[in-house]
């Protein structure tokens, strides 16, 4: 109520009624702000910033589509204009060189030699393109070739920046493009795929380590191996990483040379189209790991000086490169960069029919400083003058881009700084991703992990962590990913387990640090993946506790791929305790699943005690218990929850997935009047707690019916 009258959140009021009341002023002033800064008042101060880069995206995106001439994703079509194309009588090739004085096509077909019959000629009224028509018999399907770039002192073989398939010399090593015309192309057989986000679960995973095989995996081993394992265990998306060319297996795919082609490491553009064929068959959404954020210094393979310039796609001077990840930055205040990065996200999209992208690095985006050395401790520090309003505006036009082409595609953010309205809509003055990454989830359960005893363990930092977000943005919850298994660091199982992984996994072996591990194993995922707002993921195998880091092959391991690689033979023995931790994470993925919109419920803390160390929430009908004590048990603990009958659906001490079965989970449990507290429904849910385990119950009906049901039925007989 506001000066007498109730007013709605769509509601405007007239211009002149202007009431003194100073809530009336406040309202009316609000509403007039971002929808962004209505949901969160203390944005205020910041609304000339806020809206000033909401303003900037609308002018960029008038100048790309001369004031709405054409459509975004008309602008982002670079990909059917530039590189190699089959014609009708032959074949077409495009570049954008600026700097360049001459090109040639250099390859397999004329002996790697200039040759002026594959000389590109520089088109009139054109800003730097180059072109080359050639006969049907000039290039032949798997031909390999590159560009001899030239200019003012200089000259190069480059390989083309719009090209869609590399190959590297097994040899030499050397990285070419490749001719890719098959006489068969691939036909998706499913046409129309929605993604399921009812919540968005995702499966992390690298296409090169899937195998158990000491050496790099294929597209084809994935989707026959992985892809159904990955839709049984109850995921609906899986996220893939290093898709994009990169020259150094090692780089995980984050230093990318081919924007446009799909690893050939791995295989062929066929086989990666027909994984993402099988995968939506399955019901799985396929995200695609997407690196924007730089590129590879590279010269030969990348676009490290593509003509000549250092100016091209890139920055000059000091914010060329990116210091602390040896890499190049995109120059986004220049058009040319948006056209061909907003068409690499089109291609993507429509060619290979991925369903949306996670953003890497973004943190390292939008701050000139790479988010390096910044405090992020108050509202200030994003709107201080520090933020590259380029890379704003190429980001919120990127997922503007992306949801025009797809309106169901999934964009994620992965951001660590805290960014306010990254996951909001644009309309309401955000940047439109869908989803943010976590980040700060990982980062509290490896701390917790190398830092604290078990009995140090709060639930209340518990709770604050994994619900600690913006209410208006979705978020991607997850207890760890790729990052975290890195070597130089250690999944959660081994800083749970470590060497005792070696020694004492088999079901028959009862050691303690292992059953502390599995049970601690299980109770952080339970409490991460049930307090979601928007999604959770998971990273490949982590999920029954794969055992050691991640470290590529590369020289200082002598090119080893031991640790590059997952073992699924632990998780299929029975004789091993793996299967436990993957049979507990089937399970709860499978509860999840059977609560509609889960994620979207409110979340309702019910109780927690940091000196008991237990924790209890309600979602919906569901109530969870954790007790987080290393060695206390607790009889009869009471919680306060609405009445009804409880019954135990997950246990993480159930004997199923490797815990002692210390309780009878087919008892039926009641909740016991309390008058104080009868007027709101609830009454005391006591039940047996042991020490360092989670349950999940389910409320049935509320006693107040049973008892009617019951009367009824004696009254009929």
């Amino acid at each position: 109520m506001i000066g007498g009258k109730r007013f709605s959140s769509s509601f405007s009021l007239p211009l002149y009624y202007f009431p003194s009341n100073p809530l009336t002023i406040y309202y009316y002033k609000m509403m007039n702000k971002p929808m962004l800064i209505q949901k969160d008042p203390w944005l205020e101060p910041y609304a000339e910033a806020i809206e000033g880069r909401h303003n900037d995206v609308i002018k960029k995106e008038n100048d790309l589509t001369q004031n709405g001439r054409q459509s975004l994703a008309d602008f982002a079509s670079g990909y059917l204009y530039f590189g190699l194309h089959r014609t009708a009588d032959g074949w077409v090739f495009r570049e954008w060189a600026p700097n360049a004085t001459a090109i040639y096509l250099v390859g397999d077909f004329n002996g790697w030699e200039k040759n002026e019959s594959y000389r590109l000629t520089r088109l009139d009224g054109e800003a730097g393109h180059w072109e080359v028509t050639l006969p049907a018999d000039a290039l032949h399907h798997g031909d390999l070739y590159k560009l001899r770039m030239e200019w003012e002192g200089g000259a190069g073989e480059r390989i083309p920046a719009w090209c869609r398939r590399v190959v590297q010399d097994e040899q030499t090593k050397i990285f070419s493009a490749q001719v890719w015309a098959p006489e068969e192309a691939y036909h998706f057989r499913v046409n129309n795929f929605r993604p399921n986000t009812d919540p968005l679960l995702i499966y992390e995973c690298h296409i090169g380590m899937a195998t158990e095989a000491e050496r790099t995996g294929t597209y084809e081993e994935f989707r026959t191996n992985v892809l159904p394992r990955v839709a049984r265990d109850g995921y609906n998306a899986i996220q893939i990483m290093a898709i994009q060319e990169h020259p150094y297996y090692g780089s995980f795919g984050y230093h990318v040379s081919s924007f446009f082609a799909a690893s050939s490491r791995f295989g062929t553009p066929e086989e990666l189209k027909h994984l993402i064929d099988d995968a939506h068959a399955l019901g799985l959404a396929v995200i695609m790991d997407i690196v924007h954020s730089h590129a590879v210094k590279n010269e030969a393979e990348g676009l490290g000086r593509f003509d000549g310039s250092y100016h091209q796609y890139f920055h000059t001077g000091e914010r060329r490169e990116h210091q602390a990840w040896d890499s190049l930055c995109f120059d986004y205040g220049r058009n040319e960069v948006l056209h061909f990065l907003l068409s690499n996200c089109k291609f993507w999209l429509d060619e290979y029919r991925f369903d949306g992208f996670r953003f890497d690095g973004v943190t390292s985006m939008l701050y000139y400083s790479h988010g390096l050395g910044e405090a992020f401790s108050n509202y200030g520090d994003y709107y201080n003058g520090h933020q590259d309003n380029d890379a704003i505006v190429y980001l919120t036009l990127a997922n503007k881009l992306i949801h025009e082409v797809n309106p169901h595609a999934v964009t994620i953010a992965e951001e660590v700084s805290g960014m306010p309205g990254l996951a909001a809509r644009f309309e309401d003055g955000g940047y439109g991703f869908d989803y943010r990454m976590a980040m700060n989830i990982p980062d509290f359960w490896i701390k917790t992990l190398k830092e604290k005893k078990d009995e140090d363990w709060h639930p209340s930092a518990i709770w604050w962590e994994t619900t600690n977000r913006r209410a208006d943005e979705k978020t991607i919850s997850y207890a760890e990913s790729h990052d975290q298994a890195l070597v130089g660091d250690k999944t959660i199982i081994f800083w749970l387990i470590d060497a005792d992984m070696y020694w004492h996994m088999q079901t028959s072996d009862h050691n303690l640090t292992v059953e502390r591990g599995l049970a601690l194993h299980k109770m952080i995922r339970l409490v991460t993946a049930t307090t979601i707002n928007g999604g959770y993921l998971n990273f490949m195998g982590n999920e029954f506790g794969h055992p050691e880091w991640i470290d590529f092959p590369r020289e200082g391991n002598g090119w080893s791929y031991k640790y590059a690689r997952r073992q699924w033979s632990l998780v299929d023995n029975q004789d091993l305790k793996y299967h436990f931790l993957g049979d507990f994470d089937r399970a709860m993925l499978e509860l999840i699943h059977s609560v509609r919109s889960f994620q979207a419920l409110p979340l309702q803390k019910v109780w927690d005690n940091d000196g008991d160390q237990v924790l209890a929430y309600m979602r919906g009908d569901l109530v969870f218990v954790f007790n987080f004590s290393p060695a206390q048990s607790f009889t009869d603990y009471g919680l306060l929850t609405p009445e009804g009958s409880y019954r135990v659906v997950l246990n993480t001490d159930d004997p199923r997935f490797g815990g002692n079965g210390l309780t009878d989970d087919t008892v039926e449990h009641l909740t016991q009047p309390d008058p104080l507290y009868a007027s709101e429904g609830k009454g005391w849910l006591k039940l047996y707690l042991p020490a360092r385990t989670a349950m999940v119950l389910r409320r049935a009906t509320s006693a107040k019916s049973r008892v009617k049901g019951g009367t009824k039925r004696k009254a009929k007989k």
